[in-house]
């Protein structure tokens, strides 16, 4: 019994120095970083030309923008991609959201050059150069997506504390409405974004909404999740410091497509029970897809995913049927504004 409780004190003991330990390092983890003001926000509508609320929202606040302004801050709202507007098509040539990498950018201008290659090239230019000191702080780009994904906002890099703080504040202001994080950093999976081109890229994904169609509580969910982020950032700006914090995020892994025949054609159609179950967890023999002939096809699989853009419209031309997702927590640091207002108190 002597020495059951020795063991058990020293058991104890050890329980409480490792506390210790957690505590220091947390501590010694939660030192102020300083991050440069946000001083340049530009809003992007239209990058998609067919999703509307991004292009309403954008076409608004250039006749009347006194409620995106914010002391400060430049804050420019602009339609990406006019021509496909007019036309409410999702794009002209090829998709704008996707050729913000290296070879089209430097890609020399010739007739023939996609539409839009040429106008990424532009707003590389006002809004750049991408990977720049000059380029702009922070860009919303708006989408809208077929699929029942709610007001998602979209994470570029893991280790992007401003942004993780700002969704942070965001999940907060907007509670208890959901708000799910779709983190799309992938080793294989590229994406060069049109809001790339910013120090720190914000997708906001709201849905869902047809194409060619514009829903009020949609866009008034868009409008919240832009309004938070700009709250965000003057709080920021005026010197507010924002302790460590931690999200939880749906973290891309894989695109799925839909079955398809020797002729490329697509043979099965989303299950009934996985359509609008964005963000809800697949398991393992989980229904995903019927044949016409009533042939069930299940999910194999040795973990539990969460799949997202489940059915999206403008994903078939992709060959995706929907993405997989596991959930992963981000922590971010203690971070406060490196250049702080002498005025504010």
């Amino acid at each position: 019994f002597f020495f059951e409780t020795k063991v058990l004190r020293l058991h104890y003991f050890l329980f409480c120095f490792q506390q210790f330990l957690e505590l220091l390092k947390s501590m010694t983890s939660s030192s102020v970083v300083d991050k440069p003001p946000v001083r340049r926000v530009a809003i992007f509508g239209g990058t998609h030309g067919n999703e509307l609320s991004g292009v309403f929202l954008v076409k608004h606040w250039q006749e009347n923008g006194a409620e995106i302004q914010r002391t400060g801050v430049e804050v420019k709202p602009f339609l990406t991609n006019p021509r496909a507007v007019k036309k409410c098509t999702r794009y002209i040539d090829c998709d704008l959201n996707r050729v913000f990498d290296p070879d089209n950018l430097g890609r020399t201008v010739v007739e023939d050059i996609p539409y839009e290659v040429r106008r990424a090239q532009e707003i590389n230019h006002i809004f750049g150069p991408k990977g720049s000191d000059d380029a702009y702080d922070l860009i919303f780009d708006l989408h809208n997506t077929t699929s029942n994904m709610g007001g998602t906002l979209i994470l570029e890099n893991s280790r992007d504390d401003f942004t993780i703080h700002m969704f942070h504040y965001i999940k907060n202001a907007l509670a208890p409405e959901r708000c799910p994080v779709l983190l799309i950093e992938h080793p294989s999976l590229k994406y060069a974004t049109t809001r790339s081109v910013a120090k720190h890229p914000v997708g906001v994904e709201v849905g869902p909404q047809p194409q060619g169609v514009v829903r009020a509580d949609i866009l008034d969910k868009m409008r919240k999740i832009v309004k938070h982020g700009l709250d965000f950032v003057q709080l920021f700006n005026e010197g507010r410091e924002f302790p460590p914090c931690t999200i939880e995020v749906f973290k891309i892994m894989e695109k799925v497509d839909y079955p398809r025949n020797k002729n490329d054609d697509v043979i099965a159609i989303i299950h009934p029970k996985l359509q609008d179950q964005d963000w809800q967890p697949l398991n393992n023999g989980d229904p995903l897809f019927l044949t016409l002939d009533g042939e069930v096809i299940a999910y194999k699989g040795d973990c539990t995913v969460y799949p997202t853009f489940i059915n999206e419209a403008a994903y078939y031309e992709k060959k995706q049927a929907f993405v997989k997702t596991v959930k992963v927590n981000l922590t971010a640091k203690h971070i406060r504004s490196s250049v702080l207002d002498q005025n504010t108190s």
